[in-house]
């Protein structure tokens, strides 16, 4: 039988929480919120390329999973910390916000478009998404995560409309193209390791 936890015991109440940074091969990944309109390449043609498709229980539309980017799947009992969804995903754009810091750029967010975001600049007049979010939890445990695009080939968001966002001012980037470098990703996934453990206040290993 289940019942909601007392504020004693929630707060003595200790979990092991995990903290899994993955980078998958060609995936395009659709929310149960999301349409396969959004797709807009071919089966036969993404066969052939190798990319795979699925169908998924996270929040969000249509995004792009492979090689260089940080997938980040957090499966923290909330119980643990708040149980309040839009507080966790500002916490974890927070995350992204202050590693971007780290390398001189300033992640913003979109009052309408969950993720994280770089401001339009003078060479490139739309907002660029960086990092997209879709999230799911089941009794407070948390699923999904968070997709960082750092070496990721943004080639690859040319065949789906990315999160579903059709406006013309907002486009897709990455830290290779923003700092014009590849980059060292376990140097990003220990800031980012770093970066989460001070957000949401834990110990890591």
């Amino acid at each position: 039988m289940w019942r909601d936890l007392s504020n004693e015991e929630r707060h003595s109440k200790r979990q092991t929480n995990q903290l899994i940074f993955c980078e998958h091969k060609h995936v395009y990944t659709l929310g149960k919120s999301g349409s396969e309109d959004h797709l807009l390449i071919s089966n036969s043609k993404r066969e052939a390329e190798e990319i795979e498709f699925y169908k998924i229980n996270r929040g969000g539309d249509i995004t792009y999973h492979g090689p260089g980017q940080i997938t980040g799947y957090p499966i923290f009992d909330l119980d643990e910390y708040f149980t309040d969804v839009h507080k966790y995903v500002r916490f974890i754009e927070e995350c992204i916000i202050l590693t971007l810091a780290e390398y001189g750029l300033a992640g913003i967010r979109l009052p309408k478009h969950t993720g994280v975001w770089l401001a339009p600049n003078e060479t490139d007049g739309r907002y660029r998404k960086i990092c997209a979010i879709g999230v799911h939890l089941s009794r407070w445990v948390t699923m999904h995560g968070f997709a960082f695009n750092v070496n990721t080939d943004l080639d690859y968001f040319d065949h789906i409309i990315p999160c579903g966002i059709v406006d013309e001012d907002k486009t897709v980037t990455s830290l290779r193209k923003e700092l014009a470098k590849e980059m060292n990703l376990d140097e990003v996934r220990s800031k980012l390791k770093i970066n989460f453990a001070a957000v949401f206040n834990f110990d890591y290993l």
